[in-house]
């Protein structure tokens, strides 16, 4: 079976082969272990941040940046652009935000290739089932703050592999290459949805792309998180190719797939955010997903199209 840490490695190298141009920069820690810093003491790039997110997508995935010529005047906005072939293992299996790191005084949500060696958390393999065996770590954290060795032991240990295997992409949520990578989440915001949300099996989408407009940066990292999430809710649109059997409704599946669906829609991610006390929990699960929806069924040729771009609410959230 593919390895997404290894996929992944041939474009980290590239990274930090073009480092200088990318406007990243590698540390190497006194254990080992490589950090990439991606935007925290440094300015990252919109060419770092297309290959961060492939990095995240575990090698799986073409990953470009374009504006969309069917947006309108006010919303022409530079967009990512996802497509996969292997949409459970690139995205569940690898890019999902499954792993809380949590050290001492440093946190992040930890995503990427690595997870599926720590396998964070476990019934998500379980259920695309999935599992790499190699002996090097590729994790992308969010954070605003590079990671010491007491970090990249802990996800040494955790992965089963050497210190000196492990290398930690590092973006704030505040930088171009944090605001790239979030919007590059819209295919998997939907199959995200599939699994946690709908009790779909995700192993029977064949195929994926979506695009997502990228959220201006917000030097304010809570409302930066706003903005970027927004992205995805209210002007992110994916297409899943799905190979379905008798029984699977995918009418209905397409219809419960948008974030227009959730209870909780219909105002900013920031606002919906700062009401749930800045609890994730609180918010209904079924609000992660993208804008709007094209299911194609492999099976019958029909096709199912649900919710729609909302440009007011991108409007406000972007403050244009």
């Amino acid at each position: 079976m593919v390895s997404v840490n290894l996929k992944a490695k041939k474009i980290v190298d590239e990274m930090i082969s073009k480092a200088d141009d990318l406007k990243i920069q590698l540390k190497k820690l006194d254990n080992g272990s490589k950090v990439i810093d991606c935007g925290v003491e440094v300015d990252g790039s919109i060419k770092a941040g297309e290959l961060y997110t492939k990095v995240c997508l575990g090698g799986l995935a073409d990953v470009g940046i374009s504006i969309p010529a069917d947006l309108s005047k006010r919303l022409a906005l530079p967009s990512v652009k996802i497509k996969t072939d292997s949409p459970a293992i690139s995205t569940l299996g690898s890019q999902k935000a499954g792993w809380a790191v949590n050290v001492g005084d440093f946190f992040a949500l930890g995503s990427g290739p690595a997870r599926a060696l720590s396998k964070k958390p476990s019934e998500t393999y379980e259920e695309i089932d999935y599992e790499d065996d190699a002996d090097i770590a590729i994790i992308a954290l969010e954070s605003d703050k590079l990671p010491g060795e007491d970090v990249t032991e802990n996800i040494a240990k955790e992965c089963g592999v050497s210190t000196e295997n492990v290398y930690a992409l590092v973006a704030p949520t505040a930088s171009i290459v944090g605001s790239i990578q979030i919007s590059g989440r819209v295919v998997e915001n939907g199959t995200y949805k599939m699994i946690e949300a709908l009790d779909f099996d995700v192993k029977k989408v064949k195929y994926a792309a979506g695009i997502a407009p990228i959220a201006p940066v917000d030097p304010d990292g809570l409302k930066a998180m706003g903005k970027t999430n927004d992205a995805v809710l209210f002007g992110g649109r994916t297409y899943y190719y799905i190979e379905s059997e008798e029984g699977d409704d995918l009418k209905s599946l397409a219809e419960n797939l948008p974030s227009s669906a959730s209870k909780d829609y219909g105002r900013p991610f920031y606002e919906i955010f700062k009401e749930a006390d800045y609890d994730f929990y609180k918010i209904d699960k079924g609000m992660f997903a993208p804008a709007e929806v094209f299911i194609n069924d492999l099976r019958t040729g029909e096709v199912f199209r649900a919710g729609f771009v909302n440009e007011e609410l991108l409007i406000k959230s972007f403050n244009l």
